[in-house]
């Protein structure tokens, strides 16, 4: 787990668990709603990475300067409140999407944490944690099945008021 440990050390006891956790994020905000989470879409589709988003993926070299295209999903996870406890990105590669990972692109209001730890309870990563101008935000490039993909969750104040 990357990030300033300054920085971490500023982040509230009550946000730790959700921000650490190797586990379903899902699972840990649906146990705290009492109820499953609900998805909203804000944008699904292809978009060229950045030469930034390259390099958190682990991209390195000559592959650096080449276009690459993942499939990119917006969303905001609401639990009991009408206001959105957290706002969530999920860029997968294109190169990432074969076999079983072809799935993630039909994800439709499901939440990803159902797909991604249906057989294992954690995934190998790399996180950062860092405060946004949005809220408290965990960067995590995942290994599923080899494939490579990052998920970023911000953590909105609507969520950190009801901890």
């Amino acid at each position: 787990m990357k990030g300033d440990p300054q920085t971490l050390a500023n982040a509230p006891v009550t946000l730790m668990p959700f921000l650490t956790t190797n586990g379903s994020l899902t699972a840990l905000l649906e146990k705290q709603a009492g109820r499953p989470i609900t998805v909203e879409r804000s944008f699904e589709g292809y978009l060229a990475l950045s030469l930034e988003q390259k390099k958190q993926l682990g991209v390195a070299g000559a592959q650096l300067n080449r276009p690459m295209l993942a499939w990119v999903r917006n969303t905001y996870l609401y639990g009991t409140d009408q206001k959105p406890w957290v706002a969530a990105q999920s860029i997968f590669p294109i190169t990432s999407l074969k076999g079983t990972a072809k799935r993630l692109q039909q994800l439709k209001g499901m939440p990803i944490g159902y797909v991604l730890f249906k057989r294992s309870r954690t995934l190998p990563n790399e996180r950062t944690i860092y405060l946004s101008q949005l809220g408290w935000q965990r960067q995590t490039r995942y290994d599923w099945f080899g494939r490579k993909f990052l998920i970023s969750e911000t953590f909105l104040p609507a969520f950190c008021q009801q901890l």
